[in-house]
């Protein structure tokens, strides 16, 4: 059965009401069978988080500081 899926722009404000900050990438992949967004956020910290959204049913399922040391 074919479930809806969000759109980016709705995985989008999901991740910025957790993590806010301006968006610099949005991928979607196949992770462990499930189809997440993975969404790259710059906070006015200077820090970047990557957020990943379900894409099924809107859940965080990871937030992650990037490291590019």
């Amino acid at each position: 059965m074919f479930r809806q899926r969000l759109t980016m722009e709705q995985a989008q404000d999901i991740a910025l009401q957790r993590i806010p900050g301006q968006i610099l990438h949005i991928d979607m992949d196949l992770e462990h069978g499930v189809l997440v967004y993975e969404i790259f956020i710059l906070t006015s910290q200077n820090r970047v988080y990557e957020v990943e959204v379900h894409a099924s049913n809107g859940n965080i399922i990871k937030i992650e500081q990037e490291d590019f040391d």
